[in-house]
């Protein structure tokens, strides 16, 4: 049966407020809901927030792993709001005080932004960061980004994790006015791999994080602007798949952007959305095959490297990405456990191989899908933005 989408109580928002939102004004902006899941009881731990534009969300995850020693290592930290402190505090009355935290990439500020923010609450952690660390339009020194000077390093040759832990560096990759790396972390004692954004699976279903709210699913769900946001299982679903096409392809050849005309046309604020639905528009126009473009993109749930990763990025260096993958196939990792969507993510070294199996073989994902990030690759290239691609 349908329900209502009724709001949280006041005092449990407190413990979801975020104050330093407009340092990456993402949705849900200042209020952001922290999700703490098991990944191997006792040793590894998921934390789970949400962020979007338009109401398009996606999983952001940080994880957190227990040290034979004594005390926590943290991977790609989230927003430090209260809730999440309190949930990381009860693993550190446990297993002990943060020792490691861990910034894996250049480029993401999804990651980055909240890095400071939550050092501050250990202060006895080290911070380290992927070397070759850039910030757009002034390159400043970290500390002025807010990362603890003193208690800052740039992860080198030289291990500080020990023998449990091994890590490889993808990059820095040139873009021109920037630059992308990421750094992936293996636990060897528990056959994790953990990555930022090179590698991801998307589940079949809307993960449980984005379900503590599922407005963003319910608003993507309906065909136009004057449908009721109505709270059913089939339309969760249906809203999660839109969603992740517009994730992975910004615009998906399956829905065509309403004209100006078209969208007042279609206007409307019915009581349940005059709160939050953009002002009654909704201007997107689904054809029917977007299911078929969602399962060519899921695949069952196998590994995938996002689109715009395949067509602007990693296929500015070709060599050096393979390079850095027979590095991380030496590794016996059973499981893969990335910053975004699901995890952890049953995988084999060879399976992680194939996920970039587009650099030698050529791209399997539909064509149409990616005409939007090839008109941008065209672009941004021939006005020297980004530097061409680099056939292998």
């Amino acid at each position: 049966m349908p329900t209502a989408l009724i709001p949280p109580p006041v005092a449990l928002q407190k413990d979801w407020k975020w104050h330093w939102w407009l340092s990456l004004p993402l949705y849900p902006y200042s209020q952001r809901r922290t999700l703490r899941t098991d990944i191997i009881p006792d040793w590894a731990w998921s934390f789970e927030q949400i962020q979007g534009v338009l109401y398009v969300v996606t999983p952001l995850r940080m994880t957190v792993i227990r040290l034979n020693e004594g005390g926590l290592l943290i991977y790609a930290p989230i927003a430090p709001t209260a809730e999440c402190l309190r949930l990381v505090n009860e693993l550190v009355d446990r297993y002990g005080a943060v020792q490691h935290i861990i910034l894996p990439t250049l480029s993401g500020l999804e990651h980055k932004v909240f890095v400071g923010p939550f050092a501050r609450n250990y202060p006895l952690a080290n911070v380290y960061v992927a070397p070759g660390q850039w910030s757009f339009p002034v390159n400043l020194p970290l500390s002025w980004l807010g990362l603890p000077a003193g208690r800052t390093k740039l992860l080198g040759q030289d291990n500080p994790f020990g023998d449990r832990f091994d890590y490889a560096m993808l990059g820095p990759i040139d873009l021109n006015l920037g630059k992308f790396g990421e750094v992936v972390l293996f636990d060897r004692q528990l056959k994790l791999l953990l990555v930022t954004d090179t590698v991801l699976s998307i589940p079949d279903q809307p993960p449980a994080i984005v379900q503590l709210d599922p407005y963003p699913l319910l608003f993507h769900a309906r065909n136009r602007a004057s449908d009721p946001i109505i709270d059913t299982a089939a339309q969760r679903l249906k809203g999660w798949q839109r969603a992740v096409l517009f994730t992975f392809y910004f615009r998906p050849s399956a829905v065509e952007i309403s004209s100006i005309p078209q969208m007042l046309q279609s206007f409307s604020i019915a009581p349940d959305q005059s709160r939050r639905a953009f002002f009654g528009l909704y201007p997107f126009q689904w054809q029917q095959q977007w299911r078929s473009s969602f399962q060519a993109l899921q695949g069952d749930g196998r590994l995938l490297v996002a689109p715009i990763l395949q067509q602007l990025i990693l296929n500015r260096d070709p060599q050096q990405t393979l390079a850095w993958i027979d590095r991380v196939v030496q590794w016996d990792f059973q499981q893969i456990v990335p910053c975004h969507f699901q995890a952890p993510i049953p995988a084999t070294p060879a399976e992680f191989r194939a996920a970039f199996d587009f650099l030698t073989h050529g791209r399997q994902l539909p064509s149409a899908d990616f005409q939007l990030l090839q008109d941008i690759d065209t672009s941004l290239g021939k006005i020297g933005i980004i530097p061409p691609a680099v056939h292998s």
